[in-house]
């Protein structure tokens, strides 16, 4: 059992492909053959269904809290491929139902709405999602009198895109003033001084300040870029005082 959890929570939390599935086990001392990965993640999905659709279980964990937040996300799906669909409640953070489907439509999301509802012996508060016009009807079909509140990062994320856009750009702009770190790094080469060494860390600050990008709308890869710059700056104009390295 716990190989079995130890495979689906490789695939499904940082998505691990089943030959990097089956490499991380044998890493780990588990002697295993590739197939019976395969067979162990199979194992793992019949479990995981088989727990999101147990009736009793659905009514036996809203029963401290006495009422439900449900949350309901998913991915429009393209043609042809099924998306996991996942209701949730905020307030245990317990996953109530996931379910593929090929399509997202009214009926789809009512269907699933409604399926969840009839399992609960609790009332549903509210409900959160995107706000994905499918979305809004399906809970407005299946909950007409519950309360319906769109996502508070959705929000953010669309309040923030002329501020995250004019951060990009800046960003952009200062990658260019900073470019040339290879060439430096080039002339280093065979340098085992101090001065070379200093000259090394600079480098790979730099390196690491263009690679570290924040994540929107809450973080401003630009502003974060500006300010490691200009600290590295500051600290190049105090070396520059104390004057060269004493030479080994």
């Amino acid at each position: 059992m716990d190989v079995i959890a130890w495979v689906g929570t490789l695939r499904y939390a940082p998505h691990r492909r089943v030959p990097d599935m089956h490499q991380h086990l044998l890493d780990r001392g588990v002697a295993i053959a590739p197939r019976t990965v395969l067979h162990l993640l199979e194992r793992y999905d019949e479990l995981l269904a088989l727990s999101l659709t147990d009736t009793a279980r659905l009514q036996r964990l809203p029963q401290a809290q006495g009422r439900i937040i449900l949350a309901l996300d998913g991915l429009q799906p393209d043609v042809g491929h099924e998306v996991l669909w996942v209701l949730r409640d905020c307030l245990s953070g317990e996953v109530l139902l996931a379910r593929s489907l090929l399509s997202a439509t009214q009926e789809d999301l009512a269907a699933l709405l409604t399926e969840v509802h009839h399992a609960l012996h609790v009332p549903i508060a509210g409900v959160i999602s995107d706000g994905q016009l499918s979305i809004r009807r399906a809970v407005a079909r299946a909950f007409p009198e519950v309360p319906h509140q769109l996502c508070h990062f959705h929000y953010l994320h669309e309040a923030a895109k002329p501020i995250y856009e004019a951060d990009r750009h800046a960003k952009k702009e200062l990658k260019k003033r900073v470019r040339g770190v290879r060439p430096i790094e080039r002339r280093l080469e065979g340098r085992h001084d101090p001065e070379a060494a200093v000259v090394r860390g600079y480098c790979a600050a730099v390196r690491s300040a263009l690679t570290d990008d924040g994540r929107p709308p809450l973080e401003a890869s630009g502003l974060k870029l500006h300010d490691r710059l200009s600290a590295m700056t500051l600290s190049l104009e105090r070396v520059e005082k104390r004057g060269p390295c004493p030479r080994s």
